[in-house]
Formats: C-alpha cells, sequence, structure tokens
C-alpha cells in the first residue's frame, strides 16, 4: 500500500517511543530524553516524499508512547467496575490511537517541510512539536505526559519553566533532538560536506550550551525561599482511606484516623516554637465529606477545628443551587469553627467528575456528574494567601499562573490517585505539581490520600515525600511570598503561541515554493 512506510522507517518510530516510555515513571532516565525523538525525525525525513507515510509513522509512535505510559487507566475499570482485563486494556488502546493523532500530525508536517525546505526542517521540528502539543490541550483537554515531564525531577531544563512553561522546557528538548536527528540523517544520506558539517558544529554547540547552562543557571524563582518571617505550619494529613467497603462504621474509623494523625502532629508541634497560624489539610478521598448538606460532616469538621483552635481546610461535595448538581469544592473552616472560604474545582476530570457537552445525558460520568466552578479565588487563613487545586488540576498551568498573578504566596494541592493503584500514575502526577511550582515561583503544598504527599519547593525540589499506600503526616512551615512574578506568570504560554505561528508560517511558504532534491 501506499500510505504504509518502510519497516525500517516503523522500526526508527517504535525505537524512538520505546525510549521516550523510558524518560517517564517508573523508569525515569530522563537524560534519553534528548535523543528519544531521533528515530522518529530520520522516519519522518525518510518518508518525506509520502507525507502520508510519514503521519503513519508518528501515529504508530504515537500509540506505542501513550500506551506505554499510561496503561494504568485500566487498573480502576479492572479492580473496581468488574471489566474483564482484555477489555479495559482495550479500551485504553482504543483512547490511545485517538490522541496517537497528534504525533501523526507532528510527523506528517515536518516531513511536508523536510520536502520543501531540507535539512532545514530540522530547524523547525521544535515549533512543529509544540504546536502539536498545544493542539491537543486545547482539543483533548490534557496535555499528559507533554514531553517536558520527563524532567520533572531533573534539573538540567526544569528552570526554564520558569520562563516558559512546560512548553518552552518541551521545545529545548526537542531541539536536541533536532539537531542530532539531523547530524545522524546527514551521514545516513551522504549529504554534501557543508550540510554535515554544519549539523556537527550544531551538535557541538548544543552540549556546550546545555553544559554551561547545568553549571550556570539559577532559576528567578529561587528567591521565593527568603522568608519575611515564619507565618504558618501546615499539617499535612495522609489517612490512606480505602477506595472500597466504606461503610458507616469504616467511615468513622477513618474519620478518627483524621484526627488522631492530626492531633499526633499538632502535640508535636506545641512543643516546637509556637505559629502565628496553623493549617491542617485532609486530602482529596473517597470519605465523601459534605460541609453543607451533611450535618454529621460539618459538626465533625467544625469541632476538630474548634477543639484545636485551627484551621482546617478539607474536600467537600458542596451543593450548586443553580443546576441542581454537586461542586467538587474545597472548603476552609476557621479555628471558631465556621465556614471561611470556599473553592469549586474548575477542571473537572473528563468522563470522570463531568461528560463534556455534546455527549452529556448520552453517557455517564464514572465518579460523578459534578457542576463546574467558575471563579480562581484565593483562599486566606491569617497572612497567608492560598491557591488551591484539586487533583487533575494540578495539571493546569494557566489555574496557577492566576493565583500568581492575583497575589499567592502558596499553590495547595489536594488529591486522590489511590483509584488508579500504586502505579506510575502517583510520580507521572507528581511531576505536574513539580512544574506548576517552578511556572510560577511559588512553594506546592501537595496533600494526598495515598501519595505522594510532598512540599515542592519553588525551584521543583521534592522535599519530604511520603510512602506510598501507608497512613502518614507531616509538618510544613510556609511564609508569605516575596519573590517577583515569573516570566511564565505573567506571559504564559507565549512559546507555544510562536510556534504555532512558525508552524503556519512555515506550510504558507512551502506552498509557495518547489520541493528541494
Amino acid at each position: 500500500m501506499k500510505f504504509l512506510p518502510s519497516f525500517r522507517s516503523l522500526g526508527l518510530s517504535a525505537v524512538s517511543a520505546l525510549i521516550l516510555i523510558a524518560t517517564f515513571p517508573d523508569f525515569e532516565y530522563s537524560f534519553l530524553a534528548f535523543i528519544a525523538l531521533t528515530g522518529l525525525l530520520i522516519a519522518a525525513a525518510d518518508e518525506s516524499k509520502r507525507v502520508v507515510s510519514a503521519g503513519v509513522c508518528g501515529w504508530f509512535f504515537g500509540v506505542i508512547f501513550f500506551f506505554g505510559t499510561t496503561w494504568w487507566l485500566a487498573f480502576a475499570p479492572i479492580h473496581y467496575a468488574g471489566f474483564p482485563s482484555a477489555i479495559a486494556y482495550s479500551l485504553v488502546f482504543m483512547a490511545t490511537a485517538i490522541v496517537a493523532i497528534f504525533p501523526a500530525v507532528f510527523s506528517a508536517i515536518f516531513a511536508f517541510l523536510f520536502r520543501s525546505f531540507g535539512f532545514a526542517a530540522f530547524a523547525l521540528a521544535p515549533a512543529i512539536w509544540i504546536a502539536t502539543e498545544f493542539s491537543r490541550y486545547w482539543i483533548t483537554g490534557n496535555n499528559w505526559n507533554a514531553i517536558a515531564y520527563s524532567q520533572a525531577f531533573e534539573p538540567l531544563v526544569l528552570p526554564l519553566a520558569s520562563f516558559g512553561g512546560i512548553y518552552l522546557t518541551g521545545g529545548v528538548i526537542v531541539g536536541v533532538n533536532s539537531i542530532f536527528a539531523a547530524l545522524l540523517y546527514s551521514y545516513m544520506i551522504r549529504a554534501s560536506f557543508a550540510v554535515r558539517k554544519i549539523a556537527l558544529l550544531s551538535a557541538v554547540l548544543a552540549i556546550f550550551v546545555l553544559t554551561l547552562f547545568v553549571l550556570n543557571i539559577k532559576g528567578p524563582a529561587a528567591v521565593a525561599e527568603t522568608p519575611l518571617k515564619q507565618e504558618a505550619f501546615v499539617i499535612a494529613v495522609q489517612p490512606n482511606v480505602p477506595m472500597s467497603g466504606l461503610t458507616t462504621e469504616k467511615w468513622n474509623e477513618m474519620a478518627s484516623l483524621h484526627t488522631k494523625l492530626a492531633e499526633s502532629a499538632l502535640n508535636s508541634l506545641g512543643k516546637m516554637a509556637p505559629a502565628v497560624q496553623r493549617l491542617v489539610i485532609f486530602p482529596e478521598s473517597p470519605m465523601n465529606f459534605s460541609y453543607e448538606t451533611d450535618t454529621a460532616s460539618r459538626e465533625f469538621i467544625n469541632n476538630f477545628a474548634r477543639r484545636n483552635g485551627v484551621w482546617l481546610l478539607v474536600n467537600s461535595a458542596e451543593p450548586d443551587k443553580e443546576s441542581g448538581k454537586f461542586f467538587n469544592s474545597a472548603v476552609l473552616v476557621s479555628p471558631q469553627g465556621s465556614e471561611a472560604a470556599q473553592y469549586d474545582k474548575i477542571f473537572l476530570l473528563p468522563f470522570g467528575e463531568a461528560v463534556p457537552a455534546p455527549l452529556e445525558g448520552v453517557l455517564p460520568a464514572f465518579v460523578g456528574s459534578f457542576a463546574y466552578g467558575s471563579r480562581a479565588e484565593l483562599i486566606p487563613f491569617g497572612a497567608i494567601r492560598a491557591g488551591v487545586m484539586i487533583c487533575f488540576e494540578s495539571h493546569f498551568g494557566s489555574l496557577s499562573r492566576q493565583y500568581a498573578a492575583n497575589g499567592a504566596d502558596v499553590l495547595i494541592e489536594l488529591t486522590n490517585d489511590g483509584y488508579l493503584g500504586p502505579t506510575p500514575v502517583l510520580r507521572q502526577h507528581l511531576a505536574n505539581a513539580v512544574f506548576r511550582a517552578v511556572e510560577t515561583g511559588l512553594p506546592l503544598i501537595r496533600v494526598t490520600n495515598v501519595g505522594i504527599t510532598a512540599l515542592i519547593a519553588p525551584d521543583g525540589r521534592v522535599i519530604d515525600p511520603s510512602p506510598v499506600y501507608t497512613e502518614d503526616v507531616r509538618i510544613w512551615s510556609i511564609n508569605r511570598s516575596v519573590h517577583k512574578p515569573t516570566l511564565y506568570s505573567r506571559f504564559g504560554d507565549w512559546f507555544a503561541w510562536i510556534s504555532l505561528l512558525v508552524v503556519f508560517a512555515s506550510i504558507g511558504v512551502a506552498f509557495l515554493r518547489r520541493p528541494q532534491s
């Protein structure tokens, strides 16, 4: 068939996908990300006379990569919905086959531009990749495991996120891949001496610049760690609530565990220097607190806050009078035992918490049909102003950026990944939070039901992480922010928008000129 690529091209694409999988949790060979796309780029260049064939290479790459990094999506249907494993994994495969369209578009565009511009197309590869990643975000509603997230736990290029978020970081990674791919391909096809010389010099320059970057870069967000004075202590409770079998008796048992863990930490804190404020945080979990509508929940929460003289932040299902549904909310209760603030989740998990508009009423949501929140308001406790994210919301740089612009001192994430088991999702989700901290230059307090609970510093360091699927508690001190807004906080995804413009302009020019031989 004319649209089928060669076996060599398919093989190179598959190898690229496998190498890129190895850069993500649970493998985390992050340095491989700088060469992972080399095979895919060479395959697309090889198939440049048949753009559709190049697209097939990208689709093949995408299926392998997305399935290899998100197979854990089958865990919940198998363990909690009784799906046969074959059906659950088939559904995941179908989803990855759809999302793989985006790397297919990348490969097709790159091949088309290579046919027109020759080796100069390698210089356009970063813009093409970022444009397709950005498109995936806008079309599907998320950008899970964008290439930049492979670097969440390494300091090499992570500081770039404070300048341009995941897209600038990813663009640099793809740029290095392009240089090495161009160098290798120039020798594979015996390109002219001038082309090979330029490719070699570019590779040497890339290695030199990256070395200097590693030795000298200091993220501008680092100054956020310099406090004016100690303002508050935060007690993060990780209760490890089971995902099923939560009877009334078990609910009461787990509620007692929440208070036991928190009060034990408060007692130890009392022996330290006193803090101006103390905030206890209970994570998102199957406990299903409902502060406004459930008397037992409200009394339990109010009594705990009042008895201990603390602020208490809890995840709660709160009614939306307009839609008749419930919000997935975070409720802050004062030390006097009354509601002080409420945040309603804005970014709901597609098909988990809400079904997208065209399919609403046709398909059910797996967890529940929640109402969308609309206001990213800060939650103040004492002198501290916090921006709250609930679970999946740590994936959205636009939300944390808005909090930073509104004057947040700290970001707080409440999450529960327990339904997805002891799988790579735990660290993949943590990687999102790392980037949100670096992008905004703000510390991020991550409080989870089963792990990974951690304090993330403004430079991306994961501090004092908890072990997973265990009961645990953490105590951290936080302060009012004294940092200047990062470039990303001010201008957002500027690099992605520039990449889109570059790609459209390049395609336009390619249509107006004759293909290179």
